[in-house]
């Protein structure tokens, strides 16, 4: 029996996924990374002599790794070294005060309570309440399933009225408010829609599931999240997948209206019966096909696209502020953070900054120097502003500002950090501006907007963040999958 030939073009989350269901299926699979190695988004940078996580740093929805492991019969457990967190993050306001957040909701309620007082406990536990049950009602009818219509989606539910209490016609932010009237409060927990590159204020409150499912279990990597992404390309491996790092596809090519192979930049064409597209879905409307080739998938619009960022990979001696793994240092107003980036294009004067200590996996202080990834938000604009220098100066500037306000000093060489902007973004990851979550997840219908794993091209599915079900490592993961079952559901 002749192995149907699969191409995987890109080794991220989604890719590898897919390319481990398809090899332990039976087929003939090959990936094509134009980087370096595995992982995506899922990076890491050197500074000096130590690797710094640039990309994602927050793993969970285990249960996701853990299926996947299990179909190429693998326990996930023996096959990744992981550390379940006990602090979910720390959190800081420019008047000095500060909230831990604990994987044990009750803690978390008792924190609150000592620093907003009972109503705003009571609050909580009502607000995790509801996130719990809309991620009860969605994680098996639309984050597992194919991407499915609104009406397919009321069918999977069963109860207009269950689908209702999903929230997708309220923002998230309004719902938020509705549970917490401290506006710190209301900060943090509305700072959850970023998770999926959206504004609290344009997200539907569906989002609030990213709530329980942070809540539900955050563990950390002693290796950083690369080890993730290398444990799945090991997992693909031993079902015979071959894997082609430092190769770049040029073109997609068709025949008779159909995928038919790959042309790489050296000109060599890779014939396949089938192709996982892992890649931001904006580079099928922009260059892969032949002139008379109609792309199946439109780029996002520019004002459509998720949030970039401006980040920073160094190695710095910090006194001040006490910082555990993650850490979240709010600015004053909010609402002005989210209209400069998607209105305004630009970053606000004082922006909100996540930390992320590597070293902290035990929650103790490191001695000397110790690995930092800073970020703030910023717009995805990378392939259409080009005053780079301009801008790393000025967010720069807004970063030790703000670092500053919150009494956090970094000692550190300017020389040794690496910074990453949307220009840079855009360059790693083509034809998104720098967006690094593909569309942003605004209004009611904004879920069903994404490409689910077929296109209307026969042979090419899609996987990745910018595809159903969204973006972040799990659900990137979850529609590596979707689309291998597609493609062996439509080859059989």
């Amino acid at each position: 029996m002749v192995r149907r030939r699969v191409l995987v073009i890109g080794a991220g989350a989604a890719g590898l996924a897919a390319a481990s269901d398809l090899a332990h299926s039976g087929m003939d699979v090959t990936v094509i990374e134009k980087e370096a190695c595995e992982g995506g988004k899922m990076r890491q940078v050197q500074v000096g002599a130590h690797l710094i996580d640039a990309g994602p740093t927050v793993f969970t929805m285990r249960w996701v790794f853990e299926e996947l492991f299990a179909r190429g019969g693998q326990d996930f457990a023996c096959a990744l070294k992981m550390i379940r967190a006990p602090l979910l993050a720390r959190h800081s306001w420019p008047d000095g005060t500060c909230l831990d957040l604990h994987t044990d909701i009750m803690a978390s309620a008792e924190a609150i309570r000592s620093f907003a007082g009972p109503q705003e406990a009571a609050g909580y536990l009502a607000f995790m309440t509801e996130c719990r049950q809309i991620y009860t009602t969605l994680k098996d009818s639309f984050m597992s399933a194919q991407k499915p219509s609104p009406i397919a989606l009321l069918h999977r539910i069963g109860s207009l009225t269950a689908l209702w209490r999903t929230r997708p016609f309220e923002t998230y932010w309004s719902r938020v408010s509705h549970h917490f009237k401290d506006p710190r409060l209301r900060q943090l927990f509305g700072r959850y829609a970023t998770y999926v590159g959206s504004s609290p204020f344009r997200a539907p409150a569906t989002l609030m599931l990213i709530a329980h499912v942070e809540q539900d279990g955050v563990w950390l990597l002693p290796k950083g999240m690369k080890s993730l992404a290398t444990a799945i390309r090991n997992l693909a491996e031993a079902g015979g997948a071959q894997f082609r790092f430092g190769e770049e596809v040029d073109a997609i090519r068709l025949r008779a209206g159909r995928v038919s192979a790959v042309r790489l930049k050296s000109g060599e064409e890779l014939e396949a019966d089938a192709i996982v597209f892992n890649g931001d879905v904006s580079a099928l409307g922009s260059g892969l096909f032949e002139k008379n080739d109609k792309p199946p998938i439109r780029t996002v619009p520019a004002r459509q696209r998720s949030l970039s960022a401006v980040t920073w990979c160094l190695r710095a001696r910090t006194t001040g502020w006490p910082l555990a793994y993650h850490n979240v240092l709010f600015g004053d107003d909010y609402a002005d953070e989210f209209d400069a980036v998607f209105r305004r294009r630009e970053i606000t004067p004082f922006p909100t900054v996540y930390i992320c200590a590597q070293d902290r996996l035990q929650e103790t202080t490191p001695e000397g120097e110790e690995r930092l990834l800073l970020l703030i938000n910023a717009p995805a604009d990378g392939d259409i502003h080009s005053a780079e220098i301009q801008d790393r100066l000025s967010a720069s500037d807004k970063l030790h500002d703000q670092l500053k306000r919150h009494g956090l000093i970094l000692e550190a060489n300017a020389d040794k950090a690496v910074m990453t902007g949307p220009q840079g973004f855009n360059s790693l990851f083509p034809a998104t501006g720098g967006a690094l979550y593909g569309l942003a997840n605004h209004g009611p219908m904004a879920s069903f907007a994404r490409p689910g794993s077929r296109t209307s091209i026969p042979g090419l599915y899609l996987a990745g963040g910018s595809a159903h079900p969204g973006p972040g490592v799990p659900m990137a993961t979850l529609s590596g999958r979707l689309a291998a079952a597609r493609l062996l559901e439509d080859l059989e």
